[in-house]
């Protein structure tokens, strides 16, 4: 069997096995959390995707970053690699963001900076900091690992699975929980609501627009809204491609410097 008809195999067998958890209504918390996990973040076996986002800050001023993104999964739930790249506008063009995420680990993630030729990396306790000026997180990105929670499902409707999320270690963030709204039907999360210690609601994230890709459902619009300030960005995904073939000598630190032009490319 080819590496290709090998890739469609996993990736039809992943959806299918997501689709058919989906169809049926899901009590156990663990089990949602796994399959939303795998949704939003393990579809197929690599991907490709170009992304347009506009950051709106409170004033209703403007900026614009379009970046590529690629993707390598070790395994479903398990470590992966991306590798985000920065075209335009050009005081950040060629800037790279790269992230070794692992399960068993805090994360590694490097950020290249090409006026000043400078490789920094971003510890564990800025990753819920600022992502290039926008309202997203470096956590954001890539996902937040969910063994860092404690989940309770609230709540389950005709559409949606409620949670709440209580992180483990409350020191380590700046929300008190985070209530996720999770469809029953593609098992994304369609909106994440960040509260206070106060009770506060002040950061929500949105899937805006979801497609069919290659067979699985996907993300192509969201949304993360400052609650407190009135800003917003908005990531517009295009160009997006599963099972590219993508291999892990990509997401070398070399690649920081030397980026990976063809799979950069857009394809044909």
């Amino acid at each position: 069997m080819t590496q290709w008809l090998k890739s469609g195999a996993a990736a039809l067998l992943t959806t299918l096995m997501i689709q058919t958890t989906a169809a049926q209504t899901l009590t156990d918390v663990n089990t949602i959390v796994d399959q939303a996990n795998l949704a939003a973040y393990y579809q197929g076996n690599d991907g490709r995707s170009e992304v347009r986002m506009l950051i709106t800050d409170g004033q209703g001023r403007e900026q614009l970053r379009q970046f590529t993104i690629l993707r390598l999964d070790e395994s479903d739930g398990g470590d992966q690699y991306f590798y985000v790249a920065f075209s335009r506008p050009a005081d950040v063009r060629n800037t790279v963001f790269m992230v070794h995420k692992h399960v068993a680990r805090d994360d590694d993630r490097w950020l290249y900076l090409p006026g000043l030729d400078l490789v920094k990396r971003i510890s564990a306790g800025d990753k819920r900091t600022s992502f290039v000026g926008s309202h997203f997180f470096y956590e954001d990105v890539s996902g937040r690992n969910p063994a860092e929670d404690t989940f309770e499902l609230m709540e389950t409707t005709e559409t949606h699975y409620h949670l709440k999320a209580t992180p483990k270690d409350p020191a380590s963030v700046e929300f008190d929980h985070y209530l996720l709204w999770i469809d029953q039907q593609t098992m994304l999360p369609t909106r994440i609501d960040y509260v206070d210690g106060n009770g506060e609601n002040y950061r929500r994230v949105e899937a805006l627009e979801v497609e069919d890709v290659q067979g699985f459902p996907t993300v192509i619009k969201s949304r993360v809204s400052d609650l407190r300030s009135g800003g917003e960005t908005t990531m517009q995904f295009g160009f997006m491609k599963y099972n590219i073939g993508l291999e892990a000598d990509v997401f070398s630190e070399r690649s920081l410097r030397n980026p990976p032009r063809e799979w950069l490319r857009r394809p044909e």
